[in-house]
């Protein structure tokens, strides 16, 4: 079976190998590379340093000799941190080191928005308050209006918050107001739990990982997998 490449940078902490393969059909392969390790906690001292654009083009070389058809940077708040401009900057330094296409968590996350028509959203974040209101900023920069958002104020070891935790946050943050619901940040598990909660709140669920995949795999003219998941049947 011919094999199509999609790279992966991924910010150094990153957990969720495994989960981002759920998503990809059979004829497609996923090439991961990761930035060189930092000491700093998931604070937006991170989210600062994993948002230069020279430090994820120097990554995303690495994945370039197996010849991908895409790149996509699965980071949310390295990619939201530096607003639209920071965000389109990420793309392009990708794409000028030699990326045939590219996209990050963010961008993604705006062309889910667009695609299913939606501009008014809850959010759900891992995060602490001020990166939590700095992904609020980003989708206003955007269009985007938050109505609710609840985060978890963590700074490590996010990859091991369990399902029933975000669940819980998910319906504590959902109201009328919003017509879907994003779930922040690539090191945050969701695949199991994105068609359960979109059949109880009768809205779309986004995930951070699912728009990544969502994006990159359309960027190669493919489709990814999620049974259930009303962005990849929409």
């Amino acid at each position: 079976m011919l094999q199509t490449g999609i790279g992966v940078v991924a910010p150094y902490d990153f957990a969720l190998d495994r989960e981002l393969w759920r998503w990809v059909p059979d004829d497609v392969t996923l090439h991961f590379t990761r930035t060189p390790y930092a000491p700093l906690a998931a604070t937006v001292e991170m989210a600062l340093h994993v948002s230069d654009p020279e430090l994820i083009a120097r990554t995303a070389v690495n994945v370039l000799p197996v010849a991908p058809l895409a790149v996509a940077y699965a980071c949310t708040f390295g990619s939201f941190v530096g607003g639209l401009a920071g965000e389109a900057a990420l793309v392009d330094a990708m794409v000028a080191a030699g990326a045939p296409a590219a996209v990050t968590t963010s961008g993604a996350l705006l062309m889910a928005l667009r695609h299913l028509g939606i501009s008014r959203i809850a959010t759900v974040t891992p995060y602490t308050n001020d990166l939590t209101e700095g992904l609020t900023t980003f989708l206003a920069e955007a269009g985007v209006e938050v109505v609710a958002t609840a985060g978890l104020g963590l700074i490590a070891q996010i990859w091991a918050v369990p399902y029933e935790t975000t669940v819980e946050l998910v319906r504590s943050v959902d109201t009328p107001a919003a017509e879907a619901v994003f779930i922040s940040c690539t090191n945050l598990p969701t695949y199991d739990i994105i068609a359960g909660l979109e059949a109880t709140l009768g809205k779309p669920v986004l995930t951070a990982n699912q728009v990544t995949m969502w994006s990159a795999l359309d960027l190669t003219g493919h489709h990814p997998q999620g049974p259930g998941q009303r962005l990849l049947h929409t």
